[in-house]
């Protein structure tokens, strides 16, 4: 049975009739209505001291420095009163229990997103609604509360309306977008979180997708995601138990993990993207654009994952001019077809395709001592998806799938922040006459 499609937006929260079952039972009679998560409800309250861009994303050190932008929303929730009106704030810490069951049981998943600058000037998201209803899917699997994909949609656009504008200034540029939900309850104990808190986060992002992936595949006592499981939600429990496998990928000079599974060496993921190949089928000699299927759950459904098939199927099914037509084909492969396509010289290129990477292409594998290459480490078919989604993203070929966020931008009471400023520094004059202020401010300089 397939696992829940992007296709389809649940209605509501979670139960344990069935494996894929997303929406739950009628409430009793005489129960409480909970409240839904209402973006016209927002609370805004904006920065009064802004954060600083960078404007050289070369510079950015991604997972080494926090490069979000200014604000945040958040939107807390409880099994009593359902959703509180969401609020866009500054961003800054969570206050977090240390007993918060997303700190021992896992309650956690996320998105994965980007907003584009346009080559017109114009702000666009890629396919937001297949996102917001993944991440109902992710939520239902780990038992955290429904809500109204459209909500978050329309909550992840207000944040991009008040921050874009000076965050991607850029044309031809991106920001990262993180939606997240956590179970945040208080008391310890394994049952289904009863508070629990979404927030979506905007970040700068460096482009990752400039050169080609050498890829290590997994061994057989490293296993990322299996049959039922949750390999097809993206939650946080599917990456930390894989940080140890990539971390020796890296130390031997790969970038990512090739996973596999079982003892026929099934191809799934390229760290955390979808895997395609292209090669000639042995028995009919057509080209074929292949990537592992979706029906046991052991693959996420990425968003770029599809739209690379749709693509495909839509534009290359025939040949034109020097590029020959391929058939799409989700079906499960092993390594040994791939080791037996490329010695018969059939396997003509492989990429990895993501958010995070986008389209890049793959130049080799390494399977217990063998090195296996496609014959273009720069794919053909690659580069041409790449090249047709990259214009949808910006703006350069207009398309359903970019959609067009008006923005607002946000203006800083200067007033206030110089009250702010002025309020800290006499704070620090009255602390300046403690014995320990010296000491404690070298204390605060090193850290910062």
């Amino acid at each position: 049975m397939a696992p829940p499609s992007a296709d389809l937006i649940p209605t509501a929260g979670n139960n344990c009739t069935g494996a894929n079952d997303v929406t739950e039972s009628a409430a009793p009679i005489g129960t409480p209505k909970l409240a839904e998560l209402d973006p016209s409800k927002l609370k805004v309250t904006t920065t009064k001291t802004p954060r600083q861009f960078q404007a050289d994303s070369s510079k950015i050190e991604w997972g080494k420095a926090d490069v979000s932008t200014d604000h945040w929303i958040t939107a807390k929730w409880s099994e009593t009163a359902g959703w509180a009106a969401p609020e866009l704030k500054p961003y800054g810490p969570i206050d977090l229990w240390p007993t918060a069951s997303c700190l021992h049981y896992a309650t956690e998943c996320f998105e994965g997103m980007k907003a584009y600058r346009g080559f017109d000037g114009s702000l666009r998201i890629f396919r937001p609604t297949k996102n917001s209803a993944r991440m109902l899917v992710s939520t239902n699997r780990i038992a955290l509360p429904s809500f109204s994909p459209s909500a978050l949609e329309e909550l992840i656009k207000i944040l991009l309306a008040t921050d874009g504008p000076k965050w991607l200034p850029e044309r031809g540029s991106f920001l990262y977008i993180r939606p997240t939900m956590i179970g945040t309850g208080g008391a310890l104990g394994v049952h289904k979180p009863r508070e629990a808190m979404l927030f979506i986060i905007l970040g700068q992002f460096p482009v990752l997708y400039g050169k080609s992936l050498k890829l290590l595949a997994s061994r057989e006592d490293s296993i990322r995601a299996w049959p039922g499981g949750f390999g097809f939600a993206k939650v946080g429990a599917n990456y930390g138990p894989s940080l140890m496998a990539q971390k020796e990928a890296q130390a031997r000079g790969y970038d990512q993990i090739l996973w596999l599974f079982d003892k026929s060496c099934q191809v799934t993921e390229a760290g955390a993207s979808n895997f395609f190949v292209v090669w000639k089928n042995k028995d009919t000699g057509r080209i074929e654009l292949v990537t592992a299927p979706l029906d046991d759950k052991v693959i996420l459904d990425g968003v770029t994952r599809r739209s690379v098939l749709e693509l495909a199927k839509d534009r290359l099914a025939v040949s034109n001019g020097e590029i020959q037509g391929l058939d799409v084909v989700e079906r499960k492969y092993t390594m040994m077809d791939l080791i037996d396509a490329a010695k018969e010289d059939r396997l003509l290129e492989a990429f990895a395709a993501g958010t995070a990477f986008f389209i890049a292409s793959v130049s080799k594998i390494h399977f217990r001592g063998e090195d296996i290459s496609p014959k273009q480490t720069n794919g053909t078919y690659a580069g041409i998806l790449r090249g047709w989604l990259k214009a949808i993203m910006f703006g350069e070929e207009p398309h359903e799938w970019a959609v067009v966020v008006p923005e607002t931008g946000f203006e800083v009471d200067a007033s206030a922040a110089e009250k702010e400023i002025n309020e800290m520094a006499e704070t620090l004059r009255r602390m300046k006459t403690n014995p320990a202020f010296a000491a404690a401010l070298q204390k605060v300089q090193a850290e910062i």
